[in-house]
């Protein structure tokens, strides 16, 4: 992987699955200062995904590449889909792939391809609460304490080597939906700062 430079920043592509919120966060940090990644591509596994048009608005270009349907067999369909990923990866010169609320499990194929150059943030201190439910396991679980963690991935759920980590303390009032929040303002400052030392070649 390269170091990028102001006049040559590291292409990233964002994978979203919704809203899109920490994407755009990755995005007002790329043009409140000068960086050495850009975000070239944003890709959706859903068409109406509000983030869609959030990437838009900033001029970045967007697409939605689907699970086609229409093929019945589903590693069939699966391999169908990530090739299509593949090919707009390629045809948009992506050095990296930045995972933001994507909600798809890649392939190890595709895993194998990108690995050093795949990043995800998840809502939970690694390898604490893995997999879809993290706040509702740590709420389950008695936790005093949960937070986010920045980890490169690879062909296990949530088990890529953790890059970075930030703490916040969980109050006896929250539930779900509040300590969310509460998280993605974390994850939205965190996830840009190692971005950057990524970018810069640190990891």
């Amino acid at each position: 992987m390269r170091v990028g430079t102001i006049d040559n920043p590291i292409r990233l592509a964002v994978f979203i699955s919704g809203s899109g919120s920490g994407m755009e966060a990755l995005l007002r940090h790329q043009s409140s200062q000068t960086c050495l990644h850009r975000t070239a591509l944003v890709i959706s596994n859903h068409a109406g995904a509000s983030g869609i048009h959030k990437a838009q608005s900033h001029n970045v270009k967007a697409m939605a590449i689907e699970l086609d349907k229409s093929i019945l067999d589903s590693a069939t369909r699966r391999k169908s889909h990530e090739n299509e990923i593949m090919k707009a990866l390629t045809e948009h010169n992506i050095e990296a792939v930045i995972l933001s609320g994507y909600m798809r499990i890649l392939s190890p194929v595709f895993v194998n391809e990108w690995k050093g150059r795949l990043l995800n943030i998840h809502p939970s201190l690694l390898p604490k609460y893995p997999g879809a439910h993290a706040h509702r396991d740590a709420l389950a679980d008695g936790a005093k304490i949960t937070g986010c963690t920045v980890h490169f991935v690879d062909e296990g759920v949530d088990t890529g080597q953790i890059l970075a980590q930030e703490k916040l303390d969980i109050f006896p009032s929250d539930d779900e939906s509040s300590l969310s929040e509460r998280v993605k303002i974390l994850e939205h400052q965190l996830y840009p700062k190692v971005i950057d030392m990524f970018a810069a070649g640190v990891y």
